[in-house]
């Protein structure tokens, strides 16, 4: 388990900037600088992800954790920024900086129970709630359950799923950031097939079952469909 200091220098690792956080999580484009750093529409829009705006295009591994949970609520139709008040009264309460990217506050029933409190005390709108009461019981809204689903944690999140259903992972620590089947980049493995390399002959070069290296190409090719094709 890493220490504390480990888990804030993780958190703070720059790794993406705002047009890359998008083609990642396939946002359309701009919408991770208005998540991470506010806009400007008639009035000022504060961001949800940072404290408040600083102009910086780099992403910080924490910034990028919380932008793939708000990217589950996309389709929500609220406005991402009704969730500030929220996103605030639980870095205040916890004290840290990124307090979406922490196992605590998904997976303990402390955290939850928090995460309650604090949705009600804002008045958050029920299509942007993290948890949820159901059957007399606090669980995880279904956008948050998948957000913990396409996760791993070591006190925070070490390595996330860009694409939910896909053995594709994105690690700080990893190929400087880059989605990968196992340690191999998902683009190296498609450029490979667009080439015209079968999948066998990729899978063999590189250690690779056949059905990684077709995921690898199926998450480029909805990452980038003009550039790949699926299998």
């Amino acid at each position: 388990m890493r220490d504390m200091d480990s888990v804030v220098s993780l958190l703070e690792r720059p790794v993406y900037g705002m047009a890359e956080v998008d083609d990642v999580l396939r946002l359309r484009p701009g919408t991770a600088r208005r998540w991470i750093d506010g806009y400007q529409r008639r009035r000022p829009y504060p961001p949800v992800v940072r404290l408040e705006a600083t102009g910086s295009d780099v992403v910080t591994w924490g910034e990028f954790v919380e932008t793939r949970l708000l990217a589950e609520y996309r389709d929500a139709g609220v406005p991402m920024v009704h969730l500030r008040p929220t996103v605030e009264r639980l870095r205040d309460e916890l004290g840290v900086r990124y307090p979406l990217a922490y196992a605590s506050t998904w997976l303990e029933p402390h955290g939850n129970e928090l995460v309650r409190r604090v949705q009600e005390e804002a008045g958050t709108s029920q299509r942007l709630r993290f948890v949820v009461v159901r059957n007399d019981q606090l669980v995880l809204a279904l956008p948050a359950q998948r957000f913990v689903d396409a996760v791993e944690f070591d006190q925070v999140v070490r390595r996330l799923q860009p694409e939910r259903g896909l053995r594709v992972y994105i690690d700080p620590e990893r190929q400087a950031g880059r989605p990968v089947v196992r340690s191999v980049p998902t683009e190296v493995i498609a450029e490979l097939h667009e080439a015209g390399d079968p999948v066998e002959q990729i899978a063999e070069l590189y250690a690779l079952d056949v059905d990684l290296v077709n995921e690898a190409i199926r998450y480029e090719s909805i990452r980038r469909p003009r550039t790949a094709t699926a299998v």
